[in-house]
């Protein structure tokens, strides 16, 4: 009975990974992003409009997870990944086809702001999303392989994202929105950067040249040091700028666990079984420095 326990409770963990919950934060904080930056400089916010962009978001990001799960298991790149959902279910089609389905189903929802609005601005980006989405991993680009990946996650959850999600507020785009953008589109490749520091060895037998095989772990470690520095010398600079309101410095309250990103990579780097954590302290600054930089920008016409 107890060995049983344990399986089950090993093979929920293994879904929880799996499913990724916490990854959605990458949906949730740039059309929180556009959103906020749109009700600062218009002072209007469309709540039904917001709700239902981050609803079609979370569907194309699951979307996305799904899809790149059945993409990987095709190179084999997956195959010492238990907490792969084909590798959890055996079934590599029917992972396909509800990943197509969740896709539809975000389409849609986009669609709906579309006709809503009567206005096909939004979809036609979420649409270029989505192809840049698929081009990571899927045939017969996969530039991922490549080491293109950061790129077309800088490029999709930074400007493209916020622009749509601003662009759904205010039909319009902004200067603002855009410097934005490049916060958060840093931020979430900080991300995609640190889920390879402890797949060197897989990556290298499937032949994807991902940036810590090109440039190795230890000076990995130097670079995302520089990158998660970025995020706050950006925001001082808008700032100064008077791109952003000052309000926006209050991103600095992310600064500890910038910290502790940095500190456990160098620290761990070459040590793939501890280092691996470091993908979700990367996702915890993410969602911390977006939620108050948000604030940043909303404080203002709130006070």
């Amino acid at each position: 009975m107890a060995t049983t326990s344990y399986i089950d409770k090993s093979r929920r963990k293994l879904w929880l990974a799996a499913i990724k919950p916490p990854m959605y934060s990458v949906a949730i904080i740039p059309i929180t992003m556009g959103t906020a930056v749109a009700f600062a400089e218009t002072n209007r916010f469309h709540q039904e409009i917001f709700f239902a962009f981050l609803g079609a978001a979370i569907l194309i990001i699951a979307w996305l997870n799904l899809s790149n799960d059945v993409f990987d298991s095709e190179t084999g790149i997956d195959k010492n990944k238990a907490e792969s959902v084909v590798n959890l279910t055996g079934n590599k089609t029917l992972v396909f086809w509800i990943s197509n389905l969740l896709l539809g189903l975000g389409i849609l929802g986009i669609i709906s702001i579309a006709w809503l609005q009567q206005d096909w601005m939004v979809l036609g980006i979420v649409l270029l999303c989505c192809a840049l989405g698929y081009s990571y991993q899927g045939p017969p680009f996969r530039l991922g392989y490549q080491g293109l990946g950061e790129i077309i996650c800088f490029v999709t959850f930074g400007p493209l994202t916020i622009a749509a999600a601003y662009y759904s507020q205010a039909k319009t785009f902004s200067l603002m929105g855009l410097a934005a953008s490049a916060i958060i589109g840093l931020s979430t490749s900080i991300i995609l950067f640190c889920s390879h520091f402890h797949q060197v060895e897989d990556d290298l037998a499937a032949g994807k040249r991902s940036p810590i095989v090109r440039m190795g772990t230890a000076r990995g470690s130097q670079v995302l040091a520089w990158l998660t520095a970025s995020l706050f010398v950006f925001t001082v600079l808008f700032v100064l700028l008077r791109v952003f309101p000052v309000s926006t410095l209050l991103i600095f309250g992310s600064l500890p666990l910038a910290n502790r990103l940095v500190r456990h990579v160098q620290q761990h780097h070459d040590n793939p079984e501890i280092v691996r954590t470091c993908k979700f302290l990367a996702v915890n600054l993410h969602f911390v420095s977006g939620i108050l930089l948000a604030l940043g920008f909303v404080l203002p016409r709130l006070l």
